[in-house]
């Protein structure tokens, strides 16, 4: 629905959005780093999931009694959908970075980023159903009821970890101090990262990640833009590739993902992604089609999910207690989307530079190798020992 809503303006407007979901994505952080400042870590949760599935009741009054997705009123969804996508997840998974122990999270993350895919299939293949008999715009009720059911799952999971790990695992898995707020300031996030090399590297990893996601994103959004017509029927397809697209990653990340996250060191695991991303762009240079783009993207979740993800999270494990929530707020929230924008202008660069494929793979195999560099790099420094937030 999103990117149905941000297509309504062409490419060129796609990437201003970008723009503009970075700079309000900043502009939430201090917001957001106020609040674990002051409240429990169980109501930031709730706030957090709270707010931002009451924020999309009231973007389907709105759009509903306007214009619908085309025009500012899709526009100003589309930034706000985007910025709800990374808080939301991020909050989740600080949570469970949280709750888990280094040795629990290499045994158990890699199952948690299964259960996204599971949602990801299952919520594509509804709105690629619903989207055009109901209006895509109506599905936005239905979104805000799933995200209050994640939202008393994580509620579920903060009140159910103690207990089970007093019981059965290391008692250092929390803290005894797991009701009280997160002291500090709203900018501490970002002051950690500019302190912290490994910070810094672990906000360089995601930056070009972003870059790389954005790169294959806006290649599948030409693609769909020159076959379907309309908000809802873009929306359908766009569904219907992602539910093909998350099935064939689920196969391989069910056959392959999980035990390979396990064997491999932290750093190879990191360095699989990038990896992965340099042998699919080159392949799109050889032979530039959507079976080709479907294969990149089915092999980049595979292994961004299955792989990286868990081990990138594990990096956050060598981090102290109160840097957790607002560095990684920070990281996944702010400069993702920034890496959205670099991607967007990368993007916009390769084919003015060199048309086709040829163009974009250029841009990305030496930024590719450059990631892959830095993820050994990482790999080794969590080898090391904890981190705080001011240690270099």
């Amino acid at each position: 629905m999103r990117d149905a809503a941000g297509m309504a303006g062409g490419m060129e407007s796609v990437r201003l959005l970008f723009m503009v979901t970075a700079l309000v994505t900043l502009a939430l952080n201090p917001v957001f780093g106020l609040l674990v400042g002051r409240v429990r870590r169980a109501r930031a949760i709730t706030t957090t999931y709270g707010f931002f599935g009451a924020t999309l009741i009231a973007f389907w009054a709105l759009l509903v009694a306007g214009s619908g997705m085309e025009g500012r009123g899709g526009q100003a969804f589309y930034v706000w959908f985007s910025v709800l996508n990374v808080f939301g997840t991020m909050v989740l998974w600080t949570l469970v970075v949280d709750r888990f122990t280094r040795e629990q999270g290499t045994r158990l993350f890699a199952l948690v980023a299964m259960g996204g895919t599971l949602g990801a299939v299952f919520g594509s293949w509804l709105t690629s159903r619903l989207a055009q008999p109901l209006g895509a715009l109506h599905l936005l009720p239905v979104s805000a009821a799933f995200l209050a059911l994640a939202m008393l799952a994580a509620w579920r999971l903060d009140r159910v970890m103690p207990a089970r790990v007093a019981a059965n695992g290391p008692a250092e898995a929390w803290p005894p101090d797991d009701a009280a707020s997160i002291s500090g300031g709203a900018w501490d996030g970002m002051r950690a990262v500019m302190r912290s090399r490994y910070l810094a590297g672990i906000a360089g990893y995601v930056l070009l990640m972003a870059v790389m996601a954005t790169l294959v994103y806006l290649t599948r959004l030409r693609m769909v833009g020159t076959v379907a017509a309309g908000a809802d029927a873009m929306a359908a397809m766009l569904a219907s590739i992602d539910m093909w697209t998350q099935i064939v990653f689920l196969v391989l990340q069910c056959a392959m993902a999980t035990r390979l996250g396990r064997r491999l060191r932290t750093g190879t695991a990191l360095a699989a992604l990038p990896l992965a991303t340099v042998f699919g762009f080159a392949g799109l240079a050889w032979q530039g089609s959507i079976a080709v783009l479907f294969a990149l993207e089915a092999i980049n979740r595979t292994m961004q999910r299955g792989v990286a993800r868990p081990a990138r999270e594990l990096l956050f494990t060598r981090v102290v207690r109160d840097g957790k929530y607002k560095t990684k707020a920070f990281i996944d929230t702010f400069v993702y989307r920034m890496g959205d924008v670099v991607g967007a202008q990368l993007d916009a660069f390769g084919g003015r530079a060199l048309p086709g494929w040829g163009g974009m793979a250029a841009v990305a195999i030496p930024l590719g190798l450059a990631w892959a560099l830095l993820a050994l790099w990482l790999g080794r420094r969590y080898e090391q020992g904890r981190h705080g937030a001011a240690k270099r």
